[in-house]
């Protein structure tokens, strides 16, 4: 059996870059030992969404009449809420299944093992074995999984991962989260909305410690607000889960102290699934766990490719998606332009919400810019005013000099779907002041983006 490209994995890099590589006239295959789509459509990103979403519309009834609306009695039925979040999850990964028929991309179900002479194996659950060529090349995107420390064993009952994290039997009473980044924050945020204490353990000085530290300060100020428990600069030292419940010893700056709890979630990043899939025969170089490739992700051995999760960039489902595009349409013979690092937007779905691109106001000066600051708080928006929503502010960081926007980092209701303004911006390399005279509808939360580069340049109106 014969294509021009192999695809092993079908997660939003592998799925994308076969529905290209399809689109570009090649004959393409999928390799796929679980679900279409992947973590992110299965266990990661759509899911996670699902179940937020159901906090969301909890916390709303429970504040009903903080909007003039009386709602007696209400309660969150966590059962229900997981099976909807897994419905939506099967719903996604049958789209795919539709996508592939519609780009005629055969779907190779079974465990890929990558051979030389560009080459895979798979095999099936019935074990047997088939091999198939690609002339063109075989793209490696078999994504990542839970990262697991010595001193956090994952039993997947008393100690999970995010897996088991969407499927808990019953919703835990307590829970300690170690790990504030994009992953725990989003757990914590949702367990403590629908009623469980939850006690967020971060090593690092701030929670989500890759944001501007204004923005992880006020996340760490609206959850405590919340109720949730966040220590930072602290450590798990060991669990103990001999008897009923789990016995957490956390080290901090004043000594150790012990927190008992039904779940300990442990949200402390992810690593790459590269072992037991033929690099090491193939002859494709490693290093720190990922396959490293040249810009258009070609590895050290011509035919072979790697994407995603599994090379040293950053781990976003959206970040896979766009270099399993360009990786494709090197191969087909275009010339599509590099993909720019800098400007990947991250986010993160608690309340408030996250979202972030380019530098931190830190990373900048570290730089050496001599740089203009605007930051504009929700508290002075219209919009947010009347949707109850005033926590959090947009703040810009630009280069002085040439008005270059280095940064953008927000917080706030919807500020997920605000982000790619900016990252627009960057992109076209718009300076402050042309956003400053770019009309903004008001009333609008994105209305702080045209505020913040006001107050950047001292003409902010509504502050």
């Amino acid at each position: 059996m014969s294509y021009d490209i192999i695809v092993v994995g079908s997660g939003p890099g592998g799925y994308v870059a076969a529905i290209r590589a399809s689109q570009l006239g090649l004959k393409t295959a999928i390799v796929e030992r679980e679900n279409l789509g992947g973590i992110c459509l299965n266990w990661g990103c759509i899911p996670t969404k699902a179940l937020l979403k159901s906090a969301n519309v909890f916390e709303y009834l429970t504040h009903a009449s903080d909007y003039g609306i009386t709602v007696k009695d209400a309660q969150a039925d966590f059962g229900a809420m997981v099976e909807r979040s897994r419905g939506v999850a099967n719903g996604m990964s049958n789209g795919i299944q539709f996508l592939m028929k519609k780009n005629k991309i055969d779907v190779l179900k079974g465990t890929g093992l990558i051979k030389a002479g560009k080459k895979v194996a798979v095999t099936g659950e019935d074990g047997k074995t088939t091999e198939y060529s690609a002339d063109k090349g075989i793209i490696i995107a078999t994504g990542a999984r839970s990262r697991v420390l010595p001193n956090l064993p994952q039993d997947g009952e008393k100690i999970i991962g995010y897996r088991e994290a969407l499927t808990l039997k019953t919703q835990p009473k307590k829970m300690v989260v170690v790990g504030s980044g994009a992953i725990g924050v989003e757990f914590a945020y949702f367990y403590n909305a629908i009623g469980t204490d939850v006690t967020v353990v971060e090593y690092m000085p701030n929670i989500v410690p890759i944001e501007d530290v204004e923005v992880s300060k006020q996340l760490e100020k609206s959850f405590k607000k919340a109720g949730i428990k966040v220590m930072t600069g602290s450590s798990v030292e060991s669990v103990d889960t001999s008897g009923k419940s789990c016995v957490v010893t956390v080290k901090t700056d004043k000594g150790e102290e012990k927190i008992e709890c039904d779940v300990v979630l442990s949200a402390v990043g992810i690593a790459a699934n590269i072992e037991n899939i033929g690099l090491e025969d193939v002859g494709i170089v490693t290093d720190k766990g990922r396959i490293l490739v040249n810009d258009y992700y070609q590895t050290n051995i011509p035919g072979y490719y790697a994407i995603g999760d599994v090379i040293p960039t950053a781990a976003l489902a959206h970040v896979a998606s766009a270099e399993g595009i360009i990786c494709v349409e090197k191969i087909a013979g275009h010339h599509p332009e590099p993909l720019n690092y800098g400007n990947i937007p991250g986010c993160t779905y608690c309340s408030p919400e996250v979202a972030s691109v380019g530098m931190t106001e830190k990373a900048a000066k570290d730089a050496g810019y001599e740089i203009k600051v605007g930051k504009f708080p929700f508290s002075a928006s219209g919009k947010a005013s009347a949707a109850g929503a005033k926590d959090g502010f947009v703040k810009l960081i630009f280069d002085a000099k040439y008005g270059e926007l280095l940064g953008g980092h927000m917080i706030g209701a919807n500020v997920t779907e605000m982000i790619a303004e900016i990252v627009a911006i960057r992109k076209l390399e718009t300076t402050g002041e042309e956003l400053i005279k770019t009309v903004h509808p008001h009333p609008t939360m994105s209305e702080a983006i045209m505020e913040a580069a006001a107050a950047a340049y001292d003409e902010v109106i509504h502050l």
